[in-house]
């Protein structure tokens, strides 16, 4: 019997927003079939990314810098770029949304669709099936709405976050286990559960990895790729806290 991992579908990121841009990629990264191969943050970079890698999809901001997500999307079409492209948007803009379904994207989704979500709409796109009926826009820009309410509320539950449930965030998007956070912190397992617990409580969450993503799209955390690495000389550190 064939147990080997599937074949990875490489997608793309374009998002001049590099905060979500990290969030969505440690996010999507997690799927055992999913890489993000590159993440861009500009209109005409997302082009030349597409018609150089060929990814299976690409997911685009409609709002970037240079040019904006309907007319890279033209242009990925024009040279004869085959991946699939999904739009992502942080607005109900729906004449610019109908305009990048007709420039060649296969559909859009809201910016704060769970991640869940987001990776079957890729798995679909990838399978070159419909993310959802295009000619039904404004039932689909209606759960968009939804989707914006819910993101705010997001927002005002991350700011309830004390102090040291913003240390425990930052050290998981660092890549820390729970004995090294626990460790660096000084305090017991039983402790840092209680920790953790209340932060998926306070932010509506089922999961660390769904509260480590919206804490870096919010900027609570940062991300500099150098997880679990001791940090420079003449940094203050966290050990004594």
């Amino acid at each position: 019997m064939d147990r080997s991992p599937p074949e990875r579908i490489r997608v793309v990121i374009a998002d001049d927003h590099r905060s979500f841009g990290e969030a969505l990629q440690i996010a999507l990264d997690r799927e055992r079939d999913l890489t993000v191969i590159e993440l861009v943050t500009d209109g005409v970079e997302a082009v030349r990314t597409a018609t150089r890698e060929h990814p299976d999809v690409v997911l685009m901001d409609l709002q970037m810098p240079g040019i904006d997500g309907i007319e890279a999307t033209r242009r990925i079409r024009e040279v004869g770029g085959d991946s699939a492209i999904i739009i992502l948007t942080g607005n109900e803009d729906e004449a610019g949304l109908a305009r990048a379904v007709q420039a060649g994207a296969r559909g859009f989704l809201l910016k704060t669709e769970p991640v869940q979500d987001l990776a079957k709409a890729i798995r679909r796109a990838h399978r070159g099936e419909p993310l959802h009926d295009v000619t039904d826009m404004e039932s689909s820009l209606r759960r968009l709405r939804t989707r914006r309410v819910a993101d705010g509320d997001l927002e005002r539950r991350l700011a309830r976050l004390t102090p040291r449930e913003i240390e425990i965030l930052q050290r998981m998007a660092d890549g820390l286990g729970p004995e090294q956070i626990a460790d660096q912190l000084r305090m017991s397992r039983h402790t840092l559960r209680t920790h953790t617990q209340n932060i998926l409580t306070k932010l509506g969450v089922h999961s660390k990895i769904e509260a480590v993503v919206a804490a870096i799209r919010f900027a609570k955390v940062r991300t500099d790729d150098v997880a679990s690495e001791p940090e420079p000389t003449g940094e203050p550190t966290s050990n004594g806290g």
